[in-house]
């Protein structure tokens, strides 16, 4: 029975980030008003993720996988407590915010990141890359105290056979840096512009961007070819080569211009409602990643779900695949210190029912 279940928890570790149909756009938008809010989609179109919101009190007590499926790793408690967005485990939180103002996010990136092999006597100190997310959120306050526990502790892999992560971190001044792990080594980079996807690596994907030098937003001026004048058929036409297809250096290309040319909201609350405005350009449907012949999962789209965080007021938004509505949860309206340990799902129903409109 014991080595059934290790089978199987070992079986959704692999699931959950399996290099078939996963993807995430990341994006971060600041406010006039100092608000900064970063935002993302997760994307799996194997299977539902039965995501979930756990919400975690300081002092609750978790303990990392290993290989094998078993939880020997590292044993760690939070410092402070902190609301986390799951996936298929309650233990694998892919974007979540502490009460300190730290907000973290997993993303995928397979094949370009590479961990140091599992040491045994290295146990105690072994943290599981898809349980990374929430030692630190219940560890740490800034990005500097993220750099040193990082630097302490060994990120390993659960399966060989599922893919690598990198990560998000944003505090609660702005700053934000990408962690990236190739060849056994932890790399940070200052990410300035707040913009992340998958593969390949950051620092590429940043110098992809100079493909793209010609993109402006707004309409193109009228140009002559020879004794011929060419205008645009429409407004935007400055934005004519914006590649639109779903692989991460195009998606990384659009989050970066549509970030960069959205108008700067006033506030966080504005600067929310535009980061779910920019992310539903994201959206994947299911069969898009499914090829000709094979049958695809029964789900109503491959993003599972989207949420954006108000660093400045201490609240996670999210929508789901099933229900486009905006649901808040605001992490200053719980006592950290009395709250029960609790893991909800984002969607109470399985299929929400559409508000139907009485005109008169």
């Amino acid at each position: 029975m014991i080595a059934r279940t290790l089978r199987m928890c070992a079986a959704i570790m692999v699931a959950a980030y399996a290099a078939q149909a996963t993807a995430c756009t990341g994006i971060t938008l600041r406010a006039a008003d100092g608000a900064c809010v970063p935002a993302r989609t997760i994307e799996w179109g194997g299977s539902d993720l039965n995501s979930r919101y756990v919400i975690v009190p300081r002092g609750h007590r978790q303990s990392s996988y290993v290989p094998g499926g078993v939880k020997q790793g590292m044993e760690f408690s939070a410092k402070y407590g902190y609301v986390g967005l799951a996936v298929e485990q309650d233990e694998f939180i892919a974007e979540g915010l502490n009460e300190a103002g730290l907000s973290a996010g997993l993303f995928y990136f397979p094949r370009y990141g590479g961990y140091e092999a599992y040491n045994e006597a290295d146990r105690s100190t072994s943290i599981a890359d898809l349980q990374l997310v929430p030692w630190i959120l219940g560890s740490c306050r800034t990005v500097d105290d993220v750099k040193a526990a990082v630097a302490g502790a060994h990120v390993i892999a659960v399966d060989p056979r599922a893919s690598t992560a990198h990560w998000r971190f944003t505090d609660a001044s702005g700053r934000q840096v990408v962690l990236e792990i190739t060849d056994g080594k932890a790399h940070f980079f200052e990410s300035k512009l707040g913009v992340l996807t998958n593969s390949p690596g950051y620092e590429w994907q940043l110098t992809n961007l100079n493909n793209y030098v010609n993109l402006l937003p707004g309409t193109a001026s009228q140009n002559q070819l020879d004794s011929l004048t060419l205008t645009s058929f429409g407004a935007g036409s400055g934005f004519l080569g914006l590649p639109g297809d779903v692989t991460p250096p195009s998606r990384f290309v659009r989050a970066a211009f549509y970030q960069a040319s959205t108008p700067r909201a006033a506030t966080a609350t504005e600067a929310v409602r535009q980061c779910f405005q920019i992310l539903n350009n994201f959206d994947i449907p299911v069969g898009i990643e499914t090829a000709r012949g094979e049958r695809h999962a029964d789900l109503p789209s491959a993003t599972q779900w989207t949420s954006a965080t108000d660093m400045k007021s201490g609240r996670i938004y999210y929508r789901t695949m099933r229900n486009s509505a905006i649901r808040c949860i605001d992490l200053r309206a719980i006592d950290f210190g009395k709250v029960k340990y609790q893991v909800t799902p984002l969607d109470n129903v399985e299929e929400q029912p559409f508000e139907m409109i009485e005109v008169k």
